[in-house]
């Protein structure tokens, strides 16, 4: 194999050194949330955390153009995936959302799914020469790249994952401007659908916890508890918190979900308001930094590609801190490499090893090379 000497040269390690780190805060506060418990989960993370690193640092090597040339083939595969998902899947709490791979390992399709909707939307938008402003009819095509996999996760059901689908897809296609009377127009089927969504197609415990986040203490030891136990941890946290591994929420397991969708709850418990601080400071450092390389790409496909990541990060953000301190419902959305849960952990850093390879890569090609 043969490597650019220029690759290893403009490699950014910020990137690569901040992932590492909100990994690793990330990994301290699973061990704190689990160790009086089951250690096991903290374990497996480490292991996922290590081998999405690896898949990272690999895929930063990779030629964002092979991912262009092969972006609807990876589309396919995922919709195929979520397709096995609803017929051979695992059940867990409810929702069909897992694949058994042996009898110590499951993935969730549907995290992967984010990236390859990136990529074909990426490409779609690549290939029109036109640009926009666009109308109504040429978000036909795009509507059906989104909507066949959101259907599909409906089905497991799964409704915080599509929402965030929702959120990315969106946030894509607006950065390629739509006319406001299509917008408008939009609004309107929104508007129009919502309606029968909530009598038709929400599940019972969805509409609770939408009512949940409107009241909380309509059913304080039912569907409200995750909720109001989370905001008493992270207000009892104040400004320097109670110390690692001394949070009397976190400690006393008063957080059912705390290691995975309600993870951030422990750091504002442990760690205070300045802890809190410094993991958003660290997440929006993630997130304007994968901007910067959108605004520095050499072609239209790296740029969506690297806006959709960044949008990635952003809605898992606002939408899991949102809902841990109560200013949003809460939907089962993980926080990207810091709550447990392997695919959710590759997810992230793939999108990471793709961005870093885009951003190694804004110099033209070079005939000096190395062997590796």
């Amino acid at each position: 194999m043969m490597l650019d000497r220029r690759l290893l040269k403009n490699y950014d390690w910020f990137l690569l050194s901040t992932t590492v780190v909100v990994s690793l805060v990330g990994l301290a506060n699973l061990y704190s949330a689990t160790y009086q418990t089951d250690l096991g989960f903290f374990k497996k993370q480490a292991l996922w955390v290590s081998v999405a690193m690896m898949l990272m640092v690999s895929l930063s090597f990779l030629d964002y153009k092979t991912l262009e040339r092969y972006s609807q083939h990876i589309y396919i595969v995922s919709v195929l995936l979520l397709l096995l998902v609803l017929t051979s899947g695992k059940e867990v709490s409810g929702s069909k959302s897992w694949i058994s791979l042996g009898s110590h390992i499951t993935i969730q399709p549907s995290e992967f799914v984010k990236l390859s909707l990136i990529l074909v939307l990426a490409k779609f938008y690549h290939d029109d020469f036109e640009g926009g402003p666009y109308g109504f009819v040429d978000l036909v095509k795009p509507f059906i790249y989104i909507g066949l996999p959101i259907a599909l996760i409906m089905l497991q059901p799964d409704l915080g994952t599509a929402l965030i689908i929702i959120l990315i897809s969106g946030s894509m296609i607006l950065f390629m401007r739509v006319k406001v009377r299509s917008l408008l127009f939009l609004l309107v089927i929104i508007l129009g659908l919502s309606y029968p969504a909530w009598h038709f197609f929400l599940k019972d415990y969805q509409k609770q916890r939408i009512k949940t986040f409107l009241d909380p203490y309509h059913d304080p030891l039912g569907s409200g508890y995750n909720a109001i136990q989370s905001q008493i941890a992270v207000g009892s946290g104040k400004f320097l918190g109670k110390g690692f591994m001394k949070g009397s929420q976190t400690q006393l397991r008063f957080i059912p979900e705390q290691r995975t969708d309600f993870a951030f709850s422990v750091i504002a418990e442990e760690w205070g308001f300045t802890g809190a601080l410094f993991t958003l400071i660290l997440y929006f450092t993630i997130i304007l930094w994968i901007l910067d390389t959108a605004s520095r790409a050499k072609d239209k496909f790296s740029m969506m590609v690297c806006f959709g990541i960044a949008s990635m990060f952003f809605w898992h953000t606002v939408v899991n801190v949102g809902m841990v301190i109560g200013i949003l419902p809460v939907t089962g959305v993980p926080l990207l490499l810091f709550s447990y849960g392997g695919s959710s952990t590759l997810t992230a850093m793939i999108g990471i090893g793709i961005v870093l390879g885009i951003r190694i890569r804004k110099f033209p090609a070079s005939k000096e090379a190395i062997a590796l």
